[in-house]
Order: structure tokens, then sequence, then C-alpha cells
């Protein structure tokens, strides 16, 4: 007989939000965390009204309302001209059509909140020091193999491990991932040290040619999160990486003085260059599936990677929970999933080439077809994403 639980690789967002979903259904599940102790690094996030809904059907959403900031605004600037192209209101209308709001939290907030949710679930343990390296199918179970020597079997393995993930390599085995050249660099600052005409209750992206800068509140207005990128023509991935602000203001020596001069209040940057990879539809072998960036890694430019990996936990639970064989169940759940996913993956890559990073008569056109848009023509145009919950 099969053991009855579920095993997750990777206890980041993705992981929790995918051992939550199970427990709400009734499955137990261990979550493996390679590292030795559960946490997030990095800084904002921006949720769209599919993560509040994700967050009511995980049980937390009354925690993730009460950690998260409620912008106004979506705010695209000029980065050369230094004026405003267009604006996305979030307000009332926004809320009606869709259900839910948008906001901004900070990931390791967010993390904190599904981890402290796991930690109070009797159905879900939570191991760390425990990366997976692979895994052997058996009739009625799986086994997860670990760095360590040791094993674990369950009824089903998720693979939520990231753009690196082990687990995708055996199931997909697509080499490593799509190298974008766009790198970017983070930084978090106190309120009081974000230019006083700049402290708008906004996502705001300033789009210059290949660069861009964004800025939002964070942490109940404590904070700033600072995002800006450029290209740089790196071959390699990096995560995480500390570096001088000399290096951040190498790409931003075109763009106008407002928007450059947000740069110089950050503190303690850091790097990551951006990668992804193309849609597959090969999420499943047997008992084990793929979720999150192990399954669909995404460039950032829709904001949408942690609100689709927590799509993908409450749609793989659903489906798990309606189909009496786990290896139909995962299949179902692929199946709901992948166009989804595949079309936030290459509209991702289409942002950045035609909203983020465009210049000349390419940057015009933008801003001529952007600003002509009304706000109820907005709201048709997000409808795709918001409209429904993402999970039928």
């Amino acid at each position: 007989m099969a053991p009855d639980r579920v095993l997750v690789a990777g206890g980041g967002i993705g992981g929790l939000a995918a051992a939550l979903a199970l427990a709400q259904k009734g499955m137990a599940s261990t979550v493996l965390e390679k590292a030795s102790q559960l946490g997030e690094i990095g800084a904002g996030i921006q949720l769209g009204p599919n993560a509040f809904h994700c967050f009511d059907r995980l049980g937390v959403g009354e925690a993730a309302r009460g950690m998260a900031v409620y912008i106004d605004q979506l705010r695209l600037m000029d980065a050369l001209a230094d004026g405003e192209i267009t604006h996305i209101d979030l307000g009332a209308a926004f809320r009606a059509r869709f259900g839910n709001p948008y906001a901004v939290v900070h990931r390791g907030d967010l993390h904190g909140v599904l981890l402290k949710a796991c930690r109070d679930h009797a159905l879900i343990e939570l191991r760390t020091s425990a990366e997976v390296t692979g895994y052997d199918l058996e009739e009625t179970a799986v086994t997860a193999r670990l760095a360590s020597g040791a094993s674990l079997r369950g009824r089903a393995l998720i693979g939520a491990d990231g753009l690196w993930s082990n687990v995708r390599r055996q199931v997909v085995g697509d080499g490593k991932p799509r190298v974008s050249g766009h790198t970017t660099y983070r930084s978090v600052i106190p309120t009081e040290q974000m230019p006083e005409d700049l402290r708008w209750n906004a996502a705001t992206l300033w789009a210059g040619p290949k660069c861009h800068i964004v800025h939002y509140p964070l942490s109940g207005w404590k904070v700033f999160n600072l995002v800006v990128t450029y290209h740089t023509d790196a071959p390699e991935p990096v995560a995480g990486q500390p570096v001088p602000v000399e290096t951040v203001r190498q790409g931003f020596g075109h763009v106008c003085a407002r928007a450059r001069s947000i740069i110089e209040h950050g503190k303690d940057w850091k790097m990551w260059v951006l990668c992804d990879r193309d849609p597959t539809d090969r999420w499943t072998d047997g008992r084990v599936a793929l979720l999150g960036d192990a399954a669909h890694p995404m460039l950032q430019y829709m904001a949408q990677g942690a609100c689709m990996a927590m799509e993908d936990a409450v749609c793989l639970a659903d489906s798990l929970h309606r189909t009496e064989s786990v290896e139909a169940g995962l299949r179902t759940y692929r199946d709901r999933r992948v166009l989804r996913t595949a079309r936030v993956q290459l509209m991702s890559r289409a942002m950045g080439d035609h909203v983020y990073h465009p210049a000349g008569p390419h940057a015009a056109l933008r801003n001529a077809l952007m600003s002509a848009k009304s706000q109820p023509q907005w709201l048709d145009t997000m409808d795709w994403l918001y409209g429904g919950n993402g999970l039928d």
C-alpha cells in the first residue's frame, strides 16, 4: 500500500501553497526544502486579484489581506520625457469588476503568512536540509531521492523546486534555462529616503530604451521597493549577488534626471540575471508533476510568477481531490493550467519588448496606443487574466 502523503519538493511560495491547498482537501503532505531554514530572499512582489482568490482557497485570506499595501494605480511613466504615459485606476470599478483588490507585499511577509499556516496545520510536515535530487516511480508510489542519501516514499511528488528544478530535469530534461540578458537590481529603502515628489501610492514603472525602473510602497508604507533593470547581455544566470551602486547606474545615463535620481537612494543593491524557459506541456511523469517556476518559469514583466504558482497549487489539489487515480488527477491539473501559464510566459516576454524597453518609433507607438485607452478599456484588456479566478 502506498504511503498516503504527497511529497512536495521546495518550500518557497509555490511549495507551501501546494501543501496548504492539499490540506484544505484533506490530503497530507511533506514539504522537502533544500535550505537549512525556510525563508524567502528578494523584496516586493505585486499581487493581482487572482492572488487573493487563491488566498481565500488556501485559508489565509484574512492574514494575507492584513499585510498587503493596497495601491491606487498602476502608473506608466516615460523615463526619457519625464511624463505620465497612462495609468490604470485600481479603485472601486476595478474591485467590482474583478472581485478582489490589487496589492503589493514584501515577499518575505507573504512567505511568512503561508509558512505559519503550514506550521499550524496537522496535515503538513516541513523538513529542511532535504534537497530532492531525483525520483523513482513505482506502480502505487513514488520515491524521492534526497541529497543526503536518504529517500522518502509518497503517493505523489510535486516539483515546486524553482527555476533550477531537479524534478524538472528528470520530467522534462530540457537543459539550462534561457538567459534573457536582462539584469535586475533590487533595493528596499525607508520611505523617508524616497524623494517626496515620488512617494506615490502606485506601482510605478518608468520605461526607457533597454531599461526600466519600478517603485512602490511596502510593509505599511515603512519602505519603498526599488527594482531597476537594464540590458547587460549577461551570458550566465546570477541570483542575489551584491553590487555597488556604480554598477546599477551604468544602464541609466540616458534617462531623465528624476528617474535617474531614484537609483541614488537605493542601498545594499543585489542583482539577478533574468531567466525563463519556453512553454512546455510536459509537466507530469506518472505520479510526478511540476508546479510554479519548475513548470513555467517566466520573466517578471507581467508580475505574475507568485500568482501563477498559487493558482497551480489550488488547481492541483482540486484536480487530485476530484480524481480517483493520482496519475489522472495530475494530468487533469496539467491540462487545466498549461495554456493559461503559457500565455503568461509569452506575454511576459512581449511586455518586456513592447512596453518596458522599446526605443524610438517603437516607444512612440507604445505611448500612443496605451495613452489612448480609457479606464473601461483597460479593465477589458485585463479581463482574461483577472476576470475569472484562474482555477476553473
